[in-house]
């Protein structure tokens, strides 16, 4: 290689060795803390919140002085969609775990039938007499079975994301322009935005009959959009390509927890009979719950509780109250004669 060859080859690898040096800050030695380089960032750790957080926080007053146990089962994804490279599924396999955090959030009273393990373990201890009595843990004593130790659920949710499809609308528009000489500056400016969606579908099962006391079925669109532009020019004997970009899209996985705690809202007004002029009512009428409008279906004959039907005198049906707002308002389908704390729902469909 001849001396300009080599000068033209070195400029660049100098530059990048350069850019390393000033951005790296390696080291082949760990430090005092024993690590090669310090970690870039330093967000904060904060609250995982949805814009319906706040109206189950807000129930936790009404809900945690009723006791009516719920019991988290299996949320599964029923999307069947995964990663084109095979990395793993689209959609979040945690939504049990999104559901228990929504009803912790509001107070209720949860018993855990998700992860029984160490519980059926201890168990097992316990009957073979492994586990020493906690009060006199020398005297060689060992835990007591108890029976009726352990309380039971009165209902269980249950369900699965049923939809994720992909690119329901999209929009796009770009453009090239420039002057018409062989060197004149050119550019390219574009854009697109594109629109998703997740559903889910949840039922609240009475433990004791196995009656499905309540189903719910919520889907949320998630919005994104690609900006770009780029300029190319002569300058000399030198020609420069300059672009650049930034893309966005409404996280998939918080998009799923929304429509949960959505979902955990309008179970909890149901059950615990959340009254009408509560102002826990404020957070649903905004921008951030466009819900349709749609009734809730009357209370069906015969529909009992505690294996004792309900007093003639309660409605059969429920009056619509007449509201402008087309978003769904979950309180209206209650009377407010109805006693704060019964846990009636609404009737089978």
């Amino acid at each position: 290689m001849t001396p300009r060859g080599r000068k033209h080859l070195l400029k660049p690898v100098a530059a990048a060795l350069g850019a390393l040096a000033l951005s790296g800050c390696i080291s082949p030695s760990a430090d005092s803390v024993g690590r090669y380089t310090a970690p870039i960032g330093g967000s904060p750790v904060i609250s995982n919140e949805t814009p319906y957080s706040s109206a189950l926080r807000c129930m936790s007053g009404i809900v945690s002085q009723h006791p009516v146990r719920i019991a988290v089962g299996q949320i599964a994804d029923y999307t069947g969609k995964i990663e084109a490279d095979g990395s793993g599924r689209k959609v979040t396999a945690g939504a049990a775990l999104m559901a228990m955090t929504a009803f912790s959030k509001s107070g209720v009273h949860m018993v855990e039938r998700f992860d029984t393990s160490v519980a059926e373990l201890e168990l097992k201890y316990a009957n073979n007499k492994l586990i020493g009595d906690d009060k006199n843990p020398n005297d060689g004593d060992f835990r007591k079975i108890m029976a009726g130790s352990i309380p039971g659920s009165d209902y269980y949710v249950v369900g699965g994301i049923t939809e994720l499809n992909f690119n329901i609308r999209s929009a796009n528009a770009s453009g090239t322009g420039g002057g018409t000489a062989t060197n004149a500056v050119t550019g390219t400016l574009g854009g697109a935005i594109y629109v998703m969606n997740v559903g889910l579908d949840l039922r609240l099962v009475n433990t004791n009959t196995l009656e499905v006391a309540d189903v719910i079925s919520y889907q949320k669109q998630i919005i994104g959009h690609q900006i770009s532009a780029g300029v190319f020019d002569f300058l000399g004997t030198n020609f420069f390509d300059l672009s650049a970009g930034e893309s966005a899209l409404e996280p998939i996985q918080l998009a799923v927890r929304s429509v949960i705690e959505r979902a955990a809202l309008e179970m909890v007004t149901r059950i615990y009979r959340i009254p009408p002029g509560s102002m826990c009512a404020s957070p649903l009428n905004t921008a951030a719950d466009p819900l349709g409008d749609r009734p809730y279906p009357a209370r069906a004959a015969g529909f009992e509780r505690n294996g004792s039907p309900y007093p003639a005198d309660r409605p059969t049906s429920y009056s619509m109250e007449s509201s402008n707002d087309p978003r769904q308002n979950p309180y209206r389908g209650y009377s407010s004669s109805d006693a704060v704390g019964d846990v009636r729902l609404r009737g089978r469909y």
